[in-house]
C-alpha cells in the first residue's frame, strides 16, 4: 500500500507541475469566451432597440421589473460586465452580475430549447468558477492585489 501511495503522490506532483502553469491561461480563455457571448447579445440588443423592447414586453417575462427597465438593465449588464470580466477588473463581481443576467434570461423564457439551456448552464459554470476562484494571474485584479501587497510594509515582530 505504501508503494501505491508514493506512486499516487509522485503522479500528483508531476501533474501539478505540468498543468498548473496553464490554469491562468485557461481561465483567461474562459473569461473571454463567456464575455463575448454576453457582449454579442448586448450588441444585438442595441442594434435594434425597438425589437429589444418588443421582446422584453411580449416574449421575455422578467419578474418584478417593468419591461423597459429590464431591457435597459440587461443591455447595460451585457455591454459593461463582459468588458470588466475580460480585463479582470472586479472579476468576481462582474462574473456574479453576468450570472444573475444568465439566470434571469433562463427563467424569463417560458419555452427554452434544450440546446440553449445547455449553453446557459456552461456559461453559468464558467461564471461560477470566476466568482469563487477569481480571474487568475492574467487580470487587473491579480496585478493590483500583488502591487498593493508589495507596497504594504511588514509589521515588525
Amino acid at each position: 500500500m505504501n508503494a501505491l501511495t508514493q506512486l499516487i503522490a509522485k503522479l500528483t506532483h508531476i501533474s501539478d507541475k505540468l498543468f498548473s502553469p496553464l490554469q491562468s491561461l485557461l481561465i483567461l480563455a474562459a473569461r473571454i469566451y463567456v464575455a463575448w457571448v454576453f457582449f454579442a447579445s448586448g450588441l444585438t440588443k442595441i442594434d435594434d432597440w425597438e425589437t429589444t423592447l418588443f421582446l422584453f414586453e411580449y416574449e421575455y417575462h422578467v419578474p418584478l421589473l417593468p419591461f423597459v427597465l429590464a431591457a435597459y438593465l440587461a443591455t447595460l449588464g451585457e455591454l459593461l460586465l463582459p468588458v470588466l470580466l475580460t480585463l479582470g477588473i472586479t472579476s468576481r463581481l462582474s462574473a456574479l452580475g453576468l450570472a444573475i443576467v444568465n439566470i434571469v434570461a433562463v427563467i424569463s423564457l417560458e419555452d427554452i430549447p434544450a440546446a440553449a439551456l445547455y449553453g446557459h448552464v456552461i456559461w453559468g459554470l464558467i461564471l461560477l468558477h470566476v466568482t469563487v476562484w477569481g480571474a487568475g494571474k492574467f487580470s487587473f485584479d491579480h496585478f493590483s492585489t500583488r502591487r498593493q501587497q508589495s507596497n504594504t510594509p511588514l509589521a515588525s515582530a
